[in-house]
């Protein structure tokens, strides 16, 4: 480690790493968030390094500090001086080529940075700024923040620190509302006493098989081997395509109005469908329909509170803990397709509504956790990662889903197009990531690079939302 680069300060240590923070930091774990910002206009003259000397930095101490061991090898967050030109990247490629070939340059960045490992003596973030037209942005400023920072809720938090409103920069960042659904089997005056009886023994059953399938999955039982799967050993250190597709929230809306269910039952569904479609044996070069046995790994935030806070209130003491990783899978299995010409769209997002219902209402998932604090405690933080990399190894694939911006928002008054996100090192062939901005929902695919086509794919997923969205409308 460089004097010139980083000054550690003696017996600062500002805070323990969380157990969750060391499984996703390990020698068999490492997993990284990569969010692209899409600019309106060149970013000739962007502040970078103001912006992250005055802003991103004071927002967390943890972008500033080392993941180190003390002298009884806990690990702690170590406060360091950062010089923030180590962590800017500014690529240089080829002068004036068309926005569709700046489309495959920036394809192939994502790719690279995000097989590349952090340096260990620096904090675990990093930043590029991509000063070329694409055929979707002007330019893209491309933040890399390791997972053991935090997770989504937490890191996108810090992302819409950094942002403010195009149309007034003095108001705050607004969201979708995510009002809580009133439960009908309810009642304030206790009538339906006689349902918590089988309500009772219906959820100690799922939470017994949610389990035991879970644990299952965990360490013996994998998927099949399939288009969208491919099962090779150190699938997460092979090169990954990152591409994106666009649907309109209100037609989500309006699906999800139609049939009672959630949005994010309505795009799950949609995923099921479409990866269902693209797995048909006519993308193997087969006529023949296959149904391998695939799960998807649904993340779910298991804060008590669903809203963003501010970082500051997030970070207050004595304030209940948001900041960090307090998120949990859910284990749920791909519908099956009979075939193309006699399925009903609509079962796609029936059944994903109806499993991640049930397993929602369960206690798996307190169970799991505490299945990871008995392995971390008497096994070790290395033995319980190897436990989450093999949850994820042995799935099809992982989704998960944030919340944006209802208003256009600027990065140092430069205007925001659009923006996505994608979890990167997992060793899983597919993960899909979405993110809501301006009425659109951005879907993010990340595919393993000449194993799954991203280009059939994405257009999978746009026929089963558009075979969805028609089959709504004969919905009375």
């Amino acid at each position: 480690m460089g004097k010139d680069q980083l000054n550690v300060e003696e017996g600062d240590c500002s805070e323990p790493v969380s157990p969750t923070g060391q499984y996703l930091n390990s020698s068999v774990l490492s997993l990284c968030i990569i969010a692209v910002l899409d600019s309106e206009f060149p970013l000739h003259d962007l502040p970078i390094f103001t912006l992250l000397k005055d802003i991103f930095l004071p927002i967390n101490p943890r972008f500033s500090s080392l993941m180190t061991n003390d002298e009884n090898g806990a690990k702690h967050w170590r406060k360091v001086e950062v010089k923030v030109e180590d962590h800017v990247k500014i690529p240089i490629f080829p002068p004036g080529l068309s926005p569709e070939t700046y489309d495959n340059h920036l394809s192939d960045y994502l790719s690279t940075i995000s097989m590349e490992q952090f340096p260990r003596n620096r904090p675990l973030w990093s930043v590029h700024v991509i000063k070329y037209p694409t055929s979707h942005a002007a330019g893209n400023v491309i933040f890399k923040l390791h997972h053991s920072l935090g997770d989504g809720y937490s890191l996108m938090s810090a992302l819409f620190s950094c942002l403010q409103r195009a149309d007034n920069p003095s108001a705050p960042l607004t969201f979708p509302s995510r009002a809580a659904v009133p439960n009908p089997n309810l009642s304030a005056n206790g009538d339906n006493i006689f349902r918590t009886i089988p309500k009772v023994f219906g959820f100690a059953f799922n939470t017994v098989s949610d389990f035991g399938w879970s644990l299952l999955k965990s360490s013996f039982v994998e998927d099949d081997k399939s288009l969208i799967r491919s099962g090779d050993p150190g699938v997460e250190f092979k090169p990954v395509v990152i591409s994106t597709t666009t649907f309109s929230l209100d037609q989500i809306k309006q699906i999800k109005t139609k049939l009672g269910v959630t949005i994010n039952d309505v795009i799950t569904g949609t995923i099921f469908l479409g990866t269902r479609l693209y797995m048909q044996g006519k993308v193997g070069g087969s006529s023949k329909l296959k149904n391998e046995q695939s799960t998807a790994l649904v993340l779910l935030n298991t804060r008590a509170v669903r809203e963003y806070k501010s970082v500051k209130e997030m970070l207050k003491p004595g304030a209940e803990k948001t900041w960090g990783n307090q998120f949990a899978f859910l284990h749920v299995p791909l519908p099956e397709l009979s075939s193309v010409e006699s399925c009903n769209p609509l079962d796609f997002v029936w059944k994903a509504h109806k499993l991640i219902q049930r397993k929602r209402n369960s206690g798996a998932v307190f169970l799991t956790g505490r299945l990871l604090e008995w392995l971390r405690k008497y096994t070790g933080p290395e033995t319980t990662a190897k436990y989450i990399h093999s949850t994820l190894k042995n799935s099809t694939m992982g989704i998960t889903n944030m919340i944006g911006p209802v208003e256009r928002v600027a990065l140092a008054n430069y205007p925001v197009k659009s923006l996505y996100f994608m979890v990167v090192g997992t060793p899983q062939s597919l993960v899909t990531t979405m993110v809501s901005y301006m009425g659109k929902l951005r879907v993010t695919i990340g595919t393993q690079k000449d194993y799954i086509d991203p280009g059939k794919l994405k257009s999978s997923l746009e026929n089963a939302f558009r075979m969805i969205l028609e089959a709504t409308q004969d919905v009375d």
